[in-house]
This record gives C-alpha cells, structure tokens and sequence, in this order.
C-alpha cells in the first residue's frame, strides 16, 4: 500500500515539471506516456469542475496516442521532442475530429475541422498528443461560460487565453498555445504566475485560425504564442512552431536561430516601474524595481529610461485598427448599423498603418542601445469577478489605464515575454514583461531565462 502511495505521488509531482523534463524522461523510458496522460486526465477530473478551464476533452484519442507513443520507443522509433508529452491548446485553434468553437461561438459549437492548424499540426509531428482544448471567452460569445483562476477561484485568470493560463497553473496541462491580439496571452500569464510569448508578428502561420471570417485582415494585430511554466519550453514550442508552411503568405523564411545564451554581464537592460497614462500598483512598481536594481548588482547594464513615444497613442492606435478590422470586414453589414455614417474610412485605416510605422521605427531606434525593455505587464494582480471598478493602491481607476502595459507590443509588432517575478501581499503571483527588437524572439528568450534564474520562477498554486 506504502508502494503505491508513493509511487501515486511521484507520478503527481510530474504534473508541474516543465514539458522538456517530461519529454526527456519519457525517452529514457522512466515513465511511460500512458501513465503520464493519465495523471494528467486525473488532475483535470479532480479539478477542471472548478476552474472550467479545458471545455473540449479527447480522451480516448490521447489515450491511443499515448499508447502507440510507447509502442514505438520500444521499439527503437522517437517520434520528436514532445515524443509521448500531452498538450492542450486554446480553442482558437483547428484540430481534426474535435470540436474548435472559438471559445465557445454559438454557430461553432459542433464544428469538426477536416485539417489542424499548422501549430497543432506541427505540435503534433513533434511528438505531442493532443489532450484537449483550454476555454477562450470571446467576447461577446461564450457558451462555455469563463475560467476561474487557480490562485483564487473568485477571481479572473485573464482574457482570453484564460483557460491555458489556469490550466497550466493548476497542473492540468503542461503547454498550450494561445492566441493575442491585444495582451490575450501576456495578461493571463502574468495573472495566474506562468511564462507567456507574444512571438513577432508573421513568426508563427496564422493557418487554421477558428473563425468565421478572413483572416487576412487580422495578421497584423493576431499572432499564435507558447504558454508554459519555463522559459524553456516556450523556446522548445517556437522550435516547432515557427517557420513558413505554404499557406500564410505573411511568414518569412527566418528559421529559428540557436544562440548562446548571454551573461547577465553582457545585457544591457532598459526598464521602467510604469508608463505615462498608465496607472500601476505600488507593490508591482516595487517589484519590477527590485528586480532592475538586483540585475544591475550582478553587472547588467541599466538604466530607467523608454522610447520618446506616446505611450496612450500608440495604444490609441492598436485599439482603432481592431475597430477598423471588426467594422469594416469581419462584422460587415452588421457594421452599418453600429456606426451608421460614421463607418470608419480605407483613408483613415491607412493613416494608422503609417503612424504604427512611426512607432515601430522609434522602438528599433531605441532597441539599437538596449537589448530589453524590462517594465509592468499590468498594473495590478489578477481581480475578482464582478468588481466593476479597478482599484490601484486604493484609488478607482479605468481597466485602460491599468492593461496598458500589455497592448503595446501589439501595437508595433514586437515579440514580448511575461515571467512571474513575485507575489503581491494578497499571495497573488505578478509578472515581468520583457520587450525587444522584432524578429529577435531568440535574444528574447534568452534573456528571459537568464533573468527567470534569478527570481521565484513557477510556483505551485495551494491546493493543487
């Protein structure tokens, strides 16, 4: 009894080590991915009712899967580097013979794809098994209704790529990819204390985008990112996932570069406690500060500074392209009725295409001097439901106000990673978010982990 106990809580202890650990020791054959998939199927009975965090479940394919996983190592053949590792993915996604709503449209409810989006297609070749689909509030759809967020089940563990972030909290999955098209995987990352990637924009295909209407015209706000609890296995998922596939014609041949990581001693790291307009809590402001000032200590190049752009504008400007998208195209006719004569113009369209090429030169200019930009991810920790004001330090303030920190590589296309860092007095975990140069997701990274080395990292939320 002793025995099965203790071999019942190691096989537990799996549930929050990160993917590439999973995936090493299933090659060496110390744990089976059979007996893996099904801690996880365990975890997620015991739990999922209360976060309502994965809304479409495969068992029997994973469990095929998992099993032929296994037939093949023993006899010689590994399938890839998530050989054996399950993974779910945010409902956003295509994924053959389960069902893809976009978080729960209405008309999509028993959509069946024919073919995976590429990511799923891609995670898949790699060796991974496709578990099931995290929940995707899409405003103003949502049959499925919200998550909840492992630290505190009353409150929200972010939009929309909520589901993921609370899965992979609680232990449910070890890697999901969602989509952000204004701070939807920064924002539950840094709410629910795991690791997210906003990629450059056109570094990972957009094919099989679940939506009703073109994609095209999103690709310059919309963009696929690995959710994790490491640096490493976001780095290990855009290995996969990047890369050109025949059908996006927005993604560049720029393969993944391998690089070697840099000393602390080599960065040279711009940061910031806030942003003008913006409003940030105290305790976040005193975190993100700590933090400059400890890599400053061990021989990082700091400084406080930012780029000589408007802040408020430039989120201005990524909020009017949506609107101008949603109006004009994807909500066509429906659009007429909203804003009658007041239909946003292509002129007018165009005239924020130039002023986002603006911003996106001034932020190369000021990444010429700095490798990074360390700053907020958002102004104050997850928040409860219901709250119809958002409060910092006391004092009401709008959502705007608070979330600008996450829409600003949006606006310009540049890759953006949040890491936990800490956790405010209510026990509520917090994130850094780190900015660079477009197209330099590999340094990105790189220093993500170098700086992930030096503070809390992935914690455990209590009672899971």
């Amino acid at each position: 009894m002793r025995r099965r106990e203790a071999g019942r809580t190691i096989m537990e202890e799996l549930l929050f080590k990160p993917a590439h650990h999973l995936a090493a020791i299933i090659r060496q054959r110390r744990v089976s991915a059979v007996d893996l998939l099904e801690t996880y199927l365990a975890q997620i009975a015991r739990h999922n009712t209360a976060l309502n965090a994965i809304v479409s479940l495969d068992e029997e394919g994973a469990c095929q899967r998992a099993w032929e996983a296994d037939d093949a190592l023993a006899h010689g053949q590994c399938w890839g580097p998530l050989h054996g590792v399950p993974f779910t993915l945010k409902d956003h996604q295509d994924t053959v013979g389960l069902r893809s709503t976009m978080g729960g449209y209405p008309p999509f409810l028993d959509r069946l794809p024919e073919e995976d989006s590429t990511v799923a297609d891609r995670l898949k070749t790699a060796g991974g098994i496709l578990l099931g689909k995290s929940n995707a509030v899409f405003f103003p759809f949502g049959a499925f209704g919200h998550s909840n967020n492992p630290w505190d089940l009353a409150r929200c563990p972010g939009v929309s790529s909520s589901g993921a972030a609370a899965a992979l909290a609680a232990g449910l999955t070890p890697l999901d990819v969602g989509t952000d098209t204004s701070g939807s995987v920064l924002f539950p990352a840094h709410n629910c204390g795991i690791y997210g990637l906003r990629p450059t924009e056109h570094r990972v295909p957009l094919t099989g985008l679940t939506t009703p209407w073109p994609t095209q015209p999103i690709h310059i706000l919309t963009v696929f990112g690995p959710m994790a609890r490491s640096v490493v296995d976001l780095k290990l998922v855009m290995e996969i996932i990047t890369g050109p596939d025949g059908c996006d014609s927005n993604v560049p041949p720029v393969p993944w570069r391998e690089i070697s990581p840099p000393t602390l001693s080599e960065l040279r790291i711009a940061w910031t406690p806030s942003f003008p307009g913006s409003q940030i809590g105290g305790e976040i402001r005193q975190a993100i500060e700590t933090l400059a000032n400890k890599l400053e200590r061990m021989g990082a190049k700091t400084r406080c500074c930012l780029p000589p752009v408007d802040f408020i504008r430039q989120v201005e400007i990524s909020r009017l392209l949506l609107i101008h998208v949603m109006l004009n195209i994807l909500c066509d006719p429906v659009s007429q009725r909203v804003v009658g004569e007041d239909r946003p113009s292509l002129a007018d369209y165009l005239q924020l295409l130039n002023e986002r090429d603006r911003l996106i030169v001034a932020w190369e200019h000021f990444f010429s001097d700095w490798d990074v930009l360390l700053c907020p991810a958002c102004g104050v920790p997850s928040q409860p439901y219901g709250d119809e004001m958002t409060t910092v330090d006391g004092n009401a303030v709008s959502q705007e106000a608070v979330s600008l920190p996450l829409r600003l590589a949006a606006a310009t296309g540049n890759p953006s990673v949040v890491i936990p860092i800490a956790q405010v007095a209510a026990g509520l975990p917090i994130g850094a978010q780190l900015i660079s140069r477009r197209w330099q997701d590999e340094n990105l990274l790189a220093i993500a982990a170098q700086i992930s080395e030096i503070t809390n990292g992935f914690c455990r939320p209590p009672g899971f």
